[in-house]
């Protein structure tokens, strides 16, 4: 068994009531944004200090929700390669950028659209649920999209009668699958930052703050999952903290959402969940985008997202599909 918790968790305590101030560099951020007249989209695993200066901070089906709306010339969307993409899909006239062109995603890349094509050859009739974690092209690919926020819900829009391709994320799959009691063949991708996350390293942690709950994103292991007091997306975890009467809760998934937590339920303590080897856990593609590139890219319209126009379009339609039943 390794070796866990050598180490001084990470907390988040809670904020006073002081006032948030903005370093000369996101003050610049805001007057390029006025400037641009664009839209500042940020993921809840983007860093601090991104999040703040921000139009809106979400998870993916919010995020999704706030692109199709999106009335500026320029979005500027932090997060991952695929998010943009999405935004880019909403909205094709619209210059949408992404501070840092290569912050992937182990999820997508682990279901390249040439793979997913010949799977669908082999098995025709099959329903592609995708999990919006994927490029455009497997999007297109796709019969519908989902978040973790709503993937029980789309997974029960299916018929019953379609045999359904849960992709790329086999442990939201799982969870999805035990929620709703409906079958399903998984992909065999998962996401490289919750799979760190292990029952031992939370059951350490669990045993050091003894009254704290345990929330859980569904992209952990189930072995995670089943510790925990509450399975959900990030963005239901901040109504969990609001109505959970506990003031110290454990937050398993990516850190950044400590950031998040700590703004939106003051009053609260938050303690990353560990993993292993260390005391949070951070996405590596989220951090790749830093506030200094947030600034050069309203300064110089670039990276920009550009899709091909066949891609785009039938990627839209279960993008639609997945906002449509979602409302």
């Amino acid at each position: 068994m390794p070796a866990v918790l050598n180490y001084e968790p990470r907390i988040v305590r809670p904020r006073g009531d002081e006032p948030e101030t903005l370093s000369p560099i996101q003050e610049e951020i805001l007057a390029l944004k006025r400037q641009r007249n664009a839209v500042i989209l940020a993921h809840n695993y983007q860093v601090g200090p991104i999040q703040q200066i921000a139009d809106y901070v979400g998870d993916s089906l919010g995020l999704s929700y706030q692109a199709q709306r999106a009335e500026a010339d320029v979005i500027l969307f932090c997060g991952v390669h695929f998010m943009a993409e999405t935004a880019k899909i909403v909205n094709p006239g619209r210059t949408v950028l992404l501070p840092e062109l290569a912050a992937g995603c182990s999820l997508s890349d682990s279901c390249p659209a040439d793979r997913l094509a010949e799977y669908k050859a082999a098995h025709p009739g099959v329903y592609v649920v995708a999990y919006i974690n994927c490029s455009a092209a497997v999007k297109a690919l796709s019969d519908v999209i989902c978040t973790s926020g709503n993937a029980a819900r789309i997974v029960s829009r299916v018929p019953a009668d379609r045999e359904i391709l849960f992709v790329p994320d086999q442990n939201l799959g799982q969870w999805v699958s035990q929620q709703t009691g409906r079958r399903m063949r998984l992909w065999p991708g998962s996401c490289y930052a919750h799979v760190q996350f292990t029952s031992q390293a939370i059951e350490k942690i669990r045993d050091q703050f003894p009254g704290a709950p345990v929330v859980a994103h569904p992209e952990c292991v189930q072995a995670v999952r089943d510790l925990a007091d509450e399975v959900c997306s990030t963005e239901l975890m901040i109504s969990f903290a609001r109505k959970h009467p506990a003031n110290e809760i454990i937050v398993v998934t990516e850190s950044g959402m400590l950031h998040r937590l700590r703004r939106e339920v003051p009053g609260k303590t938050f303690i990353a969940g560990p993993t292993d080897t260390c005391a949070c856990n951070d996405c590596r593609f989220m951090k790749m985008n830093t506030i200094e590139k947030v600034r050069d890219a309203l300064k110089t319209l670039s990276p920009a997202i550009e899709l091909p126009g066949d891609i785009r379009a039938a990627a839209l339609a279960p993008i639609q599909r997945m906002l449509d039943w979602s409302k």
